[in-house]
């Protein structure tokens, strides 16, 4: 207990978060190569997705092609932005910041892509109307087999999607709403008083996203079967890997960080090392998945070549039939 509140004491763990030009002056050989290589993954998985951008946008028809790009996007995008807090520790709460407000649309567009994937939402209602729906799916209602089947309609397919559209608008009012109130010294996530702003929003935005997230499992779980041919289901595999690292890592490390056990040490007080530890670790994790991502998307529009080669398949039978006629 004693040793606990000596840490939390110590001056040297209760400094701000230290300039970039700090951080560089600290560089021993080790720092250099482990920043060099973090820095070029993150680059790299930039110019990997900005490559599968130019492949998506020639292949595929609006508006599935900017749903893909949306969704392959929160990888590069966590990295990028982990790479900027890990040479600027100032800058992490507005990089973070970034990363959750992008992956917050993403979230709804896993919705859209499920849905796309079907045919649109004329076309998955004309088939799949009136049909049940499950909805005792993670992560609200994964333990309440209780709950009746819904039958799917114009209104639930609404609900479905304002359930996870919500969590984009709202996340990124908040986080906007948090960045004003850290400028006037109101907001400070190592506050956890009652009465400190921190503690009322980020509770709240764990409620929108476990909410945000339910109409995705929805309809994911009931269509996951039909879906299996065009790989959806690695696919919302890692769509939920970049939830699972990108939020609950994240938030674990920072409350080991907030409880002392991850140890400061200068320049970095507590909280910076353990922000320190989480950007590092998330830009290694984020270019294994954009590369996993890049294979998943590429491999997907396989059925185009087989589309193509249909269509001229059919042209040479027309023209057989036409010489076929006229002799």
């Amino acid at each position: 207990m004693e040793e606990s509140l000596n840490r939390t004491i110590d001056p040297a763990c209760l400094q701000e978060p230290p300039l970039a030009i700090d951080v560089i002056k600290q560089f021993d050989v080790f720092d250099v190569c482990l920043y060099s290589m973090l820095t070029f993954m993150a680059c790299l998985s930039l110019l990997l997705y900005l490559e599968l951008c130019v492949y998506v946008y020639r292949k595929l028809p609006y508006p599935k092609k900017t749903t893909i790009i949306w969704i392959n996007g929160a990888a590069p995008v966590i990295a990028t932005m982990s790479c900027f807090g890990m040479w600027i520790p100032r800058a992490v709460m507005f990089t973070d910041m970034t990363s959750n407000c992008y992956f917050a649309v993403v979230v709804y567009k896993v919705l859209v892509l499920i849905i796309e994937e079907l045919g649109g939402s004329d076309a998955f209602l004309k088939r799949y109307s009136g049909e049940t729906f499950k909805i005792s799916t993670g992560p609200c209602c994964c333990y309440c087999l209780c709950l009746p089947r819904v039958p799917m309609s114009r209104r639930m397919l609404f609900l479905l999607k304002l359930g996870a559209l919500q969590y984009a608008i709202l996340k990124t009012v908040l986080s906007i709403l948090a960045m004003i109130l850290w400028t006037n010294g109101s907001f400070d996530l190592s506050d956890l008083e009652i009465t400190g702003t921190a503690i009322w929003i980020n509770p709240f935005i764990g409620v929108l996203t476990i909410t945000s997230l339910w109409p995705v499992g929805i309809m994911f779980m009931n269509m996951k079967s039909k879906l299996r041919s065009i790989n959806m289901v690695p696919k919302y595999a890692m769509y939920q890997l970049v939830l699972v690292l990108s939020q609950l890592q994240t938030s674990i490390i920072n409350i080991l960080a907030l409880d002392g056990t991850i140890a400061c040490s200068p320049p970095f007080s507590s909280q910076a090392r353990g922000s320190m530890l989480s950007q590092q670790l998330m830009i290694g994790e984020m270019f294994i998945i954009t590369l996993v991502n890049r294979c998943l998307y590429r491999r997907a529009y396989d059925a185009l070549a087989e589309s193509h080669d249909n269509d001229h398949n059919d042209k040479l039978c027309e023209h057989a039939a036409h010489v076929v006629h006229v002799v």
